[in-house]
C-alpha cells in the first residue's frame, strides 16, 4: 500500500525530528527548536493514528490465527475480536487517509473576515451585525484576537459592511468554509403582521498573508488620508487618521479608520489589500471553483445560500452537507459553531479524499 509506505516515512521523520529536539545545541537555539516543535506537532496526529493502526493490525492477526483452534468457544471469541478489530481498522484507514491529504498551506494563518449586507434592506444590515458578533464570540471561545479594520454602520444599528482581522492558532483551517451567502428567515421588529421575512448577507474569509507572499510596489498605490467619521457622517476626530488605499493595477480600494493612528490604519489596510490580492491570484489557479464563489459573494442573492438561519424554528441548516440541520440557533448566534463547522470541514475533506482516490 502506497499510503502505508508514506506512514512509515512520516513515522521515521517524526522520530528523527524528536531526536534532533533533544540535542543540546538545538535546545539552545530557540528559533530552530520552535521550528522543529511545529513540524513534530504537525505529524503527531498521524503518528498516533499509525501506532493505533499497527496495534489493531496485530490484534487482528492474533485473532485470525486462533480461528483454527479446536475449542469452539475460543474460535467464537477470536471471530468476535477479529470482527471488532477489522471494523476499527476500516475507520482508522479513512481517518489516516484524511490526515495524509495535502495540507492547505494557509490553515495556520489568521484571516480577513468581510461581512456585507445583501438583499433585505435594514434587516440584512442587522443580521450582518449579529453575524459579526457570532463570529467574534466563536473567536473568543478559541482564544483568537478580533480587530475591526473598517465598518459602515447604519442608523438602525446594523452594518452595510464590516471588515475585521482574526488572528490566532489555526483560524483559517476552521473558518475557510464560511465564505458564501448566509440567509436569514425571521419576523423583523418593524413587521406588524407577524410575517416571516427573508434576507441575506455575504461572508468572505481570506487568509492573512505576509509581505513576502504578496509583493506590493509603492508605485502601484494611491494613498489618501481623511478624517474618520461615524454614523450620520459626524466627525469622530479632527485629524487625518483614516486611510484609503487604491491598488492601481487592479483598482482595488481598501479603507481603514478604526485606529486613531494613521500609521496603524495604513498597516491594517495593507494587510487587507495583500489578502485580497492573494485571493485573486489563488482564484486564477482554481478558476472553476472560484467563479462560483465569486458569484455568491458578489450578488448576495437569497437563492444562492450556503446556510439558512430560521429564527421561528430555532433552526440552522447548512445546504452543502446532506442532513446537516441543528435546532440550536440561539446557541449558534452566541458563537457555538462547532456542530456546524466540524461536519462542513469533514464533508470537504471527504470530497477531497474522493477526488484523490478517483485520480489514483
Amino acid at each position: 500500500m502506497d499510503w502505508l509506505n508514506k506512514l512509515e516515512e512520516v513515522e521515521a521523520r517524526y522520530h528523527e525530528l524528536s531526536e534532533q529536539m533533544a540535542d543540546p545545541s538545538v535546545v539552545s537555539n530557540q528559533s530552530r527548536y520552535q521550528q522543529l516543535a511545529k513540524q513534530t506537532a504537525d505529524m503527531t496526529a498521524v503518528v498516533d493514528k499509525f501506532h493505533s493502526w499497527k496495534k489493531l493490525k496485530g490484534d487482528a492477526e492474533s485473532a485470525r490465527s486462533m480461528l483454527n483452534e479446536p475449542d469452539p468457544e475460543m474460535v467464537e471469541l477470536a471471530r468476535q475480536e477479529l470482527d471488532q478489530a477489522e471494523t476499527q481498522l476500516t475507520e482508522l484507514d479513512e481517518e489516516i487517509m484524511v490526515l495524509l491529504l495535502p495540507k492547505d498551506p494557509n490553515d495556520d494563518k489568521g484571516v480577513i473576515l468581510e461581512i456585507r449586507a445583501g438583499t433585505g434592506g435594514d434587516e440584512a444590515t442587522l443580521f450582518a451585525a449579529e453575524a459579526f458578533r457570532m463570529y467574534s464570540r466563536y473567536a473568543e471561545s478559541q482564544r483568537w484576537k478580533v480587530e475591526i479594520i473598517s465598518s459602515n454602520e447604519t442608523g438602525v444599528g446594523g452594518f452595510k459592511e464590516i471588515i475585521s482581522m482574526i488572528t490566532g492558532n489555526g483560524v483559517y483551517s476552521k473558518m475557510k468554509f464560511e465564505s458564501g451567502v448566509h440567509r436569514v428567515q425571521r419576523v423583523p421588529q418593524t413587521e406588524t403582521q407577524g410575517r416571516v421575512h427573508t434576507s441575506a448577507i455575504t461572508v468572505a474569509v481570506m487568509p492573512q498573508v505576509d509581505d513576502v507572499e504578496v509583493a506590493i510596489e509603492a508605485k502601484d498605490l494611491r494613498i489618501d488620508t481623511y478624517c474618520s467619521s461615524g454614523p450620520g457622517g459626524q466627525s469622530v476626530n479632527t485629524t487625518y487618521s483614516a486611510v484609503r488605499i487604491t491598488h492601481l493595477p487592479t483598482n482595488l480600494v481598501v479603507t481603514c479608520q478604526d485606529e486613531k493612528s494613521q500609521i496603524k490604519n495604513k498597516a491594517k489596510a495593507l494587510t487587507v489589500l495583500r489578502s485580497r490580492l492573494y485571493e485573486i491570484e489563488t482564484e486564477k489557479q482554481h478558476a472553476d471553483q472560484a467563479e462560483q464563489r465569486r458569484g455568491m459573494v458578489r450578488t448576495g442573492d437569497r437563492s444562492e445560500k450556503i446556510r439558512t438561519y430560521n429564527f421561528p424554528q430555532n433552526r440552522v441548516t447548512d445546504h452543502r452537507v446532506p442532513g446537516l440541520t441543528v435546532y440550536k440557533l440561539d446557541q449558534v448566534m452566541e458563537g457555538t459553531l462547532t456542530e456546524l463547522l466540524e461536519p462542513v470541514t469533514a464533508h470537504f475533506q471527504a470530497e477531497q479524499l474522493k477526488s484523490v482516490q478517483d485520480a489514483a
